[in-house]
């Protein structure tokens, strides 16, 4: 090639490069398809689940069809898993994820999270007649927990300094069965399920007796996406006010949404 046509030819190249129209945003894209795709995972309950007709029920459900409705658009449940929530919106088969997704600084450097919409309040519970009121009324007992949950951490941590045991079963159901058949002295889990352990065994009464922590549920979405984040944020700041996110968390959890996130400036 002669170098005045390969001036042509790069100056075409750049000048086709400069001209491409830039993708519309993600909330751009949404509005425009009239259909919004949220990432949950049906196997999450009271947050997501599937009823005797295999219709999506749940609190994080119910969050989702609020927002479609308020903002008019069409829902489209896209089912997932704990582990796949975070790609289905990276590879674009979501636009957003509404699925118990607490916000992590390991999740925050590969997605952005809205304001907390809700929370999961970690907690140590035992039977209403068990006294605990503070760390030395565990010493020397056996807190029971799921194997590799934010709880095993946080109380094998400090096990020694503070005197007790920590007893693992390997999911959330066998620990349950083990609080509601007695064999547990105290467990440390959510507290919405603490209120399921409560049911199972009204006689025992299981009831959180301290806080751990308060874990912030977040709207996942893309990195780099201003405008449909600040929209998110939006809604959620007004129907926390108005308290329509509260009323279905306490529909499906049994208790309010965690001070702590409501409160928040």
């Amino acid at each position: 090639m002669n170098p005045t046509k390969k001036i042509i030819f790069i100056a075409t190249l750049l000048s086709a490069i400069v001209i491409q129209p830039a993708s519309a945003n993600a909330l751009q894209d949404i509005q425009q398809r009239g259909e919004l795709r949220v990432a949950t995972d049906m196997s999450l309950p009271p947050s997501g689940m599937l009823d005797a007709s295999m219709k999506p029920v749940g609190s994080d459900v119910e969050t989702a069809e609020l927002l479609a409705k308020d903002w008019g658009l069409k829902l489209k449940f896209i089912e997932t898993t704990g582990p796949t929530r975070i790609p289905n919106l990276q590879t674009g088969k979501a636009d957003i994820v509404i699925s118990t997704l607490s916000v992590t600084p390991q999740r925050a450097q590969v997605i952005d999270f809205t304001r907390a919409y809700a929370g999961l309040r970690s907690v140590i519970a035992a039977p209403a007649a068990t006294k605990i009121s503070d760390w030395t009324d565990l010493k020397g007992h056996a807190i029971t927990v799921t194997r590799g949950t934010t709880q095993d951490s946080m109380l094998s941590k400090d096990a020694m300094t503070k005197g007790i045991t920590v007893q693992r079963y390997d999911d959330d159901a066998t620990l349950v069965t083990a609080a509601v058949s007695g064999q547990a002295w105290a467990v440390a889990t959510s507290a919405t399920l603490v209120n399921q352990i409560k049911k199972q065994n009204p006689k025992l009464a299981f009831e959180p007796k301290m806080t751990l922590t308060v874990f912030d549920l977040a709207i996942g979405l893309k990195k780099g996406e201003p405008e449909l984040k600040q929209k998110l944020n939006q809604w959620i700041e007004t129907n926390l006010k108005n308290g329509k996110l509260n009323a279905i968390y306490q529909k499906y959890h049994g208790e309010p949404i965690p001070a702590e996130i409501i409160n928040r400036k």
